[in-house]
């Protein structure tokens, strides 16, 4: 049971920093010139992200850990960090435009236009996995895949050449 306590303060710290960092990065780029686009959907992406991470707090102590899927699930903090190294100070949670900057190509956005949403997606669906809990992966999984669908096109259209 201790081991699942680690595994879950973890992944709440890192969750927790990451909106530290984000909310850093977003107030830079805002002073820079850069706006927000589709906010109105920020806070459903947190709600999501945040009964995701509840629901397992509530369901995983009586799971023993499936090694493999938490082995996936540590390559993908990999990937996780190469897409926001590559990014730098322009890595968010939120859809920041910043008008007449290149959009980054270099990395892991080489070979994928949104590859930290295919973390993500992996993410909601692997680590439950890990604990044994294939339904809860599902539901999240499918639940993601919509409101990830519906960002990328928010995305795609903010970030398409020739918007202000």
């Amino acid at each position: 049971m201790w081991l699942n306590a680690t595994i879950l303060v973890l992944v709440t710290l890192q969750r927790l920093s990451e909106l530290v960092i984000s909310h850093r990065n977003t107030k830079r780029l805002i002073a820079r010139g850069g706006y927000e686009a589709g906010a109105g959907h920020y806070p459903l992406i947190i709600a999501f992200h945040t009964v995701w991470l509840a629901g397992l707090w509530y369901l995983v102590w009586n799971h023993d850990i499936r090694w493999p899927w938490l082995v996936a699930y540590l390559v993908l903090q990999a990937i996780r960090g190469w897409c926001i190294a590559v990014l730098g100070d322009r890595w968010t949670t939120r859809i920041i435009v910043m008008p007449d900057e290149p959009l980054v190509e270099s990395g892991p956005y080489r070979y994928l236009r949104h590859p930290n949403y295919f973390v993500v997606a992996a993410e909601i669906f692997i680590l439950p996995m890990a604990f044994g809990l294939i339904w809860y992966g599902l539901i999240f999984a499918i639940m993601n895949a919509a409101i990830v669908y519906w960002r990328i096109k928010m995305e795609d259209e903010a970030l398409r050449p020739g918007r202000p």
